[in-house]
């Protein structure tokens, strides 16, 4: 049996995770039984202390789907900060992908969740719309393209 979890680079890793749970419909996730953080459980499997230095003690770089459904997703730190395009990014789809409603209707259901992210840090970078579609291409604070339709 093969599991698998999504990573994604971050330069801070528990903004990412503090930005991306709501949005997701995810949770922080807590740190494995008997350690009191994520950095204790780190620090107790082996990583280096500089790399430890980076994390506050109440950091949490991972989150989980409360439902266990979809992947656990964890954000690891990098030094560098991302450069060009992402080759993979998520969808949002606040309208379930649901055609039978009216368009103006998707793009209400849109744009309110466009309004949310730009609340929480992300940034608008522009919108795609046809006769039957509306969605609009975003960043999450460092940078990672994202799309909401």
């Amino acid at each position: 049996m093969v599991t698998w979890q999504l990573t994604i680079d971050a330069n801070d890793p528990a903004r990412l995770a503090r930005f991306w749970a709501p949005f997701l419909r995810y949770e922080m996730q807590p740190p494995p039984h008997g350690h009191g953080s994520w950095k204790e459980w780190y620090r107790s499997v082996g990583v280096p202390q500089d790399e430890l230095d980076q994390m506050a003690d109440d950091d949490c770089d991972r989150i989980h789907d409360p439902a266990g459904e979809g992947p656990p997703i964890w954000f690891q730190i990098v030094p560098e900060a991302k450069a060009g395009k992402n080759r993979l990014h998520l969808d949002l789809f606040p309208t379930g992908r649901d055609r039978s409603l009216p368009i103006e209707e998707r793009r209400r259901l849109v744009d309110a969740l466009v309004e949310r992210a730009v609340a929480a840090g992300a940034s608008i970078d522009h919108a795609n719309e046809g006769e039957d579609y509306y969605g609009v291409v975003m960043h999450d604070p460092e940078g990672n393209e994202f799309c909401i339709a």
